[in-house]
């Protein structure tokens, strides 16, 4: 037979097994169960251990994922564990000197999974001790951030056996845990014993608060750690989707397990001059770091700066922006000047500290005066231009130019849609000189006839360039304001053209009203209606536990409460020197869905909820990260 003819009947043959197996072969089920610890060394609650290299070995090949980020070594380390792993092995070598008769832990959380398909190893935590026991006490819990009650990822939260305030502040915490997503935390490892429990945002990573810029928390009183016998559920399923039974399960459960952390940052007691800044010629800001209690003083370097200025200063008065009256020092290309300010000294006592400034403007003065003077120019020539147009133009003796000079700026946020109990402001680019409230009229639309109606027009006392307008405004119905030419003058000359605005107000129909009886909060209560954003859109305060809010718009609304106990109408951070908490904040469990022409009356608000379980997931910017669960892909491939 020729060698053709054996050839032929084989290809055919692998032309027909090809096309009957079209695509890649089946690999069977895919690998849905997490890594089995076989073996460690030294061997899980080991006591008696001198040695700090801990080695695991697993049943098949695994990776570590975010390993830094999710390992917990307790008690926390000096220096930083090595954590490798190859194959089926993972390697722990512990850089510290091992402490003698204790319980050391390294919680894994679910950092471990298999090397294919990243089915996590959940909640592995490896303990061993240098002693002759293995304390197993644990306590869990959940840090929030104190003013939004978020959960906050990533706080250190340690336990001090020592009572004393000073501890937190001068010893290593003795064991350790860190928050995930949820804000929640788990310390274990622990001996019997009575402890206090701080959280920690540990900037330079020493396990204690030695920085005022850390954020902290820390609970009033001692925690004890117990462990009771509990029962749970626990469901056998059939497949993925079917249940074939539930069971109860007995267990050891550690308490306290339900622990509450209100994290906070202390007010900045150092104070300094951050910046100085003078972008216009007119003005110049001082921007401090903190508020100040008494007014900086000023002192001109060969000058006398004193009531040569108009002092517009921020809420907090840490910022200050002191617009120059003189000319003579608004012209000065650089002001030279001491700024004398108080600040704390090492004993907290508040002391003068000077500064010196040279304050130079970006614009020379010359280059302001000619960019001026050329506009000036330019306004003259157009309107001798115009002027020679005119049959009454006489050459021999022409007009005179008298420039009108630049307008001073009005904005007024009254509009054609505007709320009844909105705040109505006039604002202005710089400082009045001066107002003519007889220049200044509001009227009402009645029966097609405006008619005069009253208001009030005053300063805005926490802004020297707004002005307020109060009236009895009316829903549904039209008011005009207006003013005359001249009516506002700057505090530089520049004077206001005409103005004229209508407001139209919103018909009642428009809106819902909300009633609130909230139990426990008295009358020192800021209650705050939050949008979809969690920004509060209106405030109120409570009186013997009620209140209201009227003209609310349609929509989604959330709720929240600060309990102002000191009555200064915002919320009011901690102290842990003073052992002051923060002021307690409460949210509303539910979102409100608003519909115009409903009244709602609220009367189910529970303050006394855990904080953890009160902010509505809906505008809680924390996240939770997504559980890394087996991908259950097998329950939808069917195998041959």
């Amino acid at each position: 037979m020729r060698i053709i003819d054996k050839i032929i009947p084989s290809a055919l043959l692998l032309m027909l097994v090809a096309c009957a197996s079209i695509g890649s072969p089946d690999g069977g089920p895919y690998d849905e169960e997490p890594p089995v610890l076989l073996n460690s060394s030294p061997g899980l609650n080991a006591t008696n251990v001198k040695e700090g290299r801990i080695v695991l070995e697993f049943d098949e090949n695994i990776k570590l994922v975010n390993a830094f980020e999710k390992v917990i070594v307790s008690p926390p380390q000096v220096e930083m564990p090595e954590i490798k792993y190859s194959g089926k092995r993972v390697t722990v070598e512990l850089k510290d000197s091992l402490i003698p008769n204790t319980t050391y832990s390294i919680d894994f959380n679910d950092a471990i999974a298999d090397n294919n398909e990243g089915n996590p190893y959940e909640n592995f935590a490896y303990v061993f001790s240098t002693g002759t026991t293995v304390d197993t006490f644990a306590v869990s819990g959940t840090v929030l951030n104190a003013e939004d009650l978020e959960p906050i990822k990533g706080m250190v939260v340690g336990l001090h056996s020592n009572p004393d305030d000073s501890a937190f502040v001068k010893l290593p915490f003795e064991r350790v845990s860190r928050t995930d997503s949820r804000g929640r935390f788990t310390i274990k490892g622990i001996a019997p014993g009575s402890y206090r429990v701080y959280a920690l945002a540990d900037a330079n990573q020493n396990n204690l608060f030695d920085q005022k810029s850390e954020r902290l928390a820390f609970m009033d009183e001692l925690v004890t750690p117990y462990a009771m016998p509990a029962v749970r559920p626990d469901t056998v399923w059939r497949d993925s989707v079917t249940v074939d039974s539930i069971r109860f399960v007995n267990y050891t459960r550690f308490m306290p397990d339900d622990l509450v952390l209100r994290a906070f940052t202390e007010e900045l007691l150092v104070q300094y001059l951050v910046k100085s800044q003078r972008d216009d010629h007119r003005k110049f800001t001082l921007y401090f770091a903190a508020p100040n209690d008494e007014m900086p003083v000023i002192n001109g370097l060969g000058y006398d700066f004193s009531d040569k200025y108009v002092l517009e200063a921020s809420e907090r008065m840490d910022t200050l922006t002191y617009w120059l009256k003189d000319s003579a020092f608004y012209r000065a290309d650089t002001l030279d000047m001491t700024v004398t300010y108080k600040v704390p000294d090492s004993l907290g006592v508040m002391v003068d500290k000077v500064d010196t400034l040279y304050l130079a403007c970006k614009k020379r003065w010359e280059t302001v005066r000619k960019r001026e003077q050329k506009i000036f120019e330019d306004e003259e020539k157009e309107f001798l231009k115009r002027a020679r147009k005119s049959a009454d133009y006489d050459e021999n003796n022409p007009p005179v130019y008298i420039p009108k000079g630049t307008p001073l700026k009005v904005r007024f946020n009254g509009s054609a849609s505007s709320d009844v109990d909105g705040n109505f402001i006039f604002s202005f680019d710089e400082p009045l000189m001066a107002v003519d409230t007889a220049a200044i009229r509001l009227s009402h639309l009645v029966d097609s006839v405006w008619v005069p109606a009253d208001f009030r027009f005053v300063p805005n006392p926490r802004n020297i360039r707004e002005y307020e307008v109060f009236a009895e405004w009316r829903p549904k119905e039209k008011f005009l304001i207006e003013a005359d030419s001249a009516a506002f003058k700057g505090l530089y000359g520049a004077v206001s053209d005409k103005y004229r605005q209508e407001i139209i107000f919103r018909p009642l129909e428009d809106y819902a009203v909300l009633y609130l009886n909230v139990n426990g909060v008295g009358n020192n209560a800021i209650v705050q209606l939050l949008n979809s954003k969690g920004n509060a859109v209106k405030v109120t305060r409570s009186e013997n536990g009620r209140c209201a809010f009227y003209f609310v718009k349609p929509g989604t609304y959330y709720m929240r409460i600060i309990l102002d106990e000191n009555g200064n109408g915002k919320w009011d951070t901690g102290d842990y020197a003073k052992g002051i908490q923060p002021e307690k904040v409460y949210y509303y469990h539910h979102s409100l869905d608003l519909r115009a022409l409903f009244e709602y009356s609220q009367d189910d608000w529970d303050i006394n909820l855990p904080l953890n379980e009160q902010k509505p997931l809906e505008i809680t910017k924390q996240q939770p990260d997504k559980e890394r669960k087996k991908m259950n892909r097998n329950a939808t491939r069917k195998f041959k």
